[in-house]
């Protein structure tokens, strides 16, 4: 067998593990989605908060190999934000905004609304902190 049939028979041998966790991640992006568009509280959704999938700009190879971030854009309102997250084998991991991180080993509406309230605050503080003596640059 050639290498290059070799690398063809390993792409298509990991093609239902590479569709699940695509899935998977998916579904906790679009968890998110739903726990922000309930943050208003019980019957009061959120009605400007928007989420889209997109490719994540640091990809580099197609079809993603396993563990590689699936990206979605979240609106709010007049903010957007891009959340990365990757199934490590053990956890969902992410990253979203200039810095945020997170971690979950479960994925209950529990988790996402906790995610969801977390996000926010990190983002609130994020362009809060503009009012601070000498504006956005004290981020760097």
């Amino acid at each position: 067998m050639s290498a290059f049939d070799e690398l063809q028979a390993v792409i298509r041998r990991h093609a239902a593990a590479r569709q699940a966790e695509q899935q998977a991640c998916e579904t906790v992006l679009t968890g998110l989605y739903q726990a922000l568009r309930t943050a208003g509280g019980p019957g009061m959704p959120l009605n400007n908060v928007m989420l889209d999938m997109a490719l994540d700009p640091e990809v580099r190879l197609r079809p993603l190999p396993l563990g590689a971030f699936h990206v979605g854009w979240l609106r709010l309102g007049v903010c957007e934000v891009m959340v990365r997250v990757r199934w490590t084998g053990a956890a969902f991991h992410g990253e979203f905004g200039p810095g945020g991180t997170f971690q979950l080993t479960s994925v209950s509406e529990e988790d996402l609304a906790v995610l969801a309230r977390q996000l926010l605050r990190e983002l609130t503080a994020t362009y809060a902190s503009e009012d601070l003596p000498g504006g956005p640059d004290t981020l760097n």
